[in-house]
């Protein structure tokens, strides 16, 4: 049975994960949170794939049910809406860092 450590300490928790590249010890959460977004974009970027095949073969099998082919086509569209809006969150984080000078923002991807 799983029982909970009471003495866990957020800033010693280190993780060998990625080559150890998340060291969380004495960071803030922006520090965290630039450090995990690239790997946001790369797991939404998978999901994206994942659902345009699965959707894809889903219309591909729907042998002309035209509920299977609006399904596999919605399943379709949900996921190109779902890429504009990461793709337009990225660009929107780009210019708001640079507009405002935020160097922070502008150097999470490079």
């Amino acid at each position: 049975m799983f029982k909970f450590n009471d003495n866990l300490d957020f800033n010693k928790i280190q993780t060998s994960a990625f080559g150890g590249q998340f060291k969380l010890q004495g960071k803030s959460i922006g520090d965290i949170v630039s450090t995990l977004i690239p790997y946001f974009f790369l797991v939404a970027g998978i999901l994206l794939l994942i659902n345009l095949v699965m959707g894809g073969l889903a219309l591909m099998l729907s042998r002309g049910d035209p509920k299977a082919v609006q399904s596999a086509q919605g399943k379709i569209t949900n996921s190109l809406i779902g890429f504009l809006i990461v793709f337009a969150s990225y660009w929107i984080v780009q210019l708001v860092g640079r507009v405002f000078g935020i160097e922070a923002i502008t150097n999470i991807f490079g």
